[in-house]
């Protein structure tokens, strides 16, 4: 008799483990500010509240034999090396040489008005560009997010029902996901 695994989809997990550490970083910057802490000590305190939740999320995931499924949309239309093509235009902008009078005022107000529509344009280009940049950084981070638990979960048949090794799993891949930034916050603050 075959025991049924259950799986979670990678895409839930990643959105709340997403809201899971925006909370936990507002609610200690909030709470640091009523004790004046310094941002130091606020983000060591966020990341030991990440590393506890990933750590028993972890070991709980082991310990009932959970399994991760990638349903994340596949992005199969971008061709390798090409990432924008001929998206940046060459041109020479010409010299403007606007007399005195009426028409050398009529005319600046006509480059004006131009130049206001132009910069327009462009804080719209700018602001999609932010926009395709912030899903792409979501892209890479799901799919890191995805990839590390789901290579922690395929330990999940060894790990079902045993909490000592799972709980040891759970250890060690914690410190290996979350360690490194304490490091990166230790040497930091070694340095100034």
């Amino acid at each position: 008799m075959k025991i049924k695994q259950n799986y979670l989809k990678g895409k839930s997990v990643f959105i709340v483990s997403l809201l899971v550490m925006g909370i936990t970083i507002l609610t200690v910057y909030l709470t640091g500010i009523n004790y004046n802490r310094s941002l130091t000590s606020n983000l060591y305190l966020s990341l030991g509240i990440i590393a506890t939740s990933l750590f028993l999320f972890m070991a709980y995931g082991l310990y009932k034999g959970i399994g991760l499924i990638d349903n994340f949309p596949k992005f199969r239309n971008f061709k390798r090396g090409d990432i924008m093509g001929n998206a940046s235009p060459t041109f020479d902008t010409p010299s403007i040489d606007i007399g005195d009078g009426i028409g050398g005022l009529i005319l600046s107000i006509l480059l004006w008005i131009g130049m206001t529509i132009l910069i327009i344009v462009l804080l719209i280009v700018l602001e999609a560009v932010f926009w395709f940049s912030l899903f792409i950084i979501l892209a890479m981070l799901y799919w890191i997010f995805f990839r590390a638990l789901k290579f922690v979960f395929n330990k999940s048949k060894d790990t079902k029902g045993d909490i000592g090794i799972s709980a040891i799993y759970s250890l060690t891949y914690t410190l290996l996901y979350v360690g490194w930034i304490f490091g990166i916050v230790y040497l930091t603050e070694i340095m100034k």
